[in-house]
């Protein structure tokens, strides 16, 4: 490979790279449609961290490493 062949490759691959930075198609989206969107209100916020300590705390602890 000359020094002209490398030259367009970087510059084809630069092109390319340059052309996929934009946001990929259906980032931040849930899978499925029938699920409804985030709650963004604050008392949905502190319910849903509510749930989610009860069910930390309800998670069985696991015994001390024995040495």
């Amino acid at each position: 490979m000359d020094k002209r062949q490398l030259e367009a490759l970087v510059k084809k691959n630069a092109a390319k790279a340059a052309s996929a930075t934009s946001v990929v198609k259906g980032f931040g989206k849930k899978y499925d449609v029938n699920l409804k969107d985030d709650p963004i209100d604050e008392a949905s916020l502190k319910e849903r961290e509510r749930a989610e300590m009860f069910f930390k705390e309800m998670k069985p602890q696991q015994p001390p490493a024995r040495l």
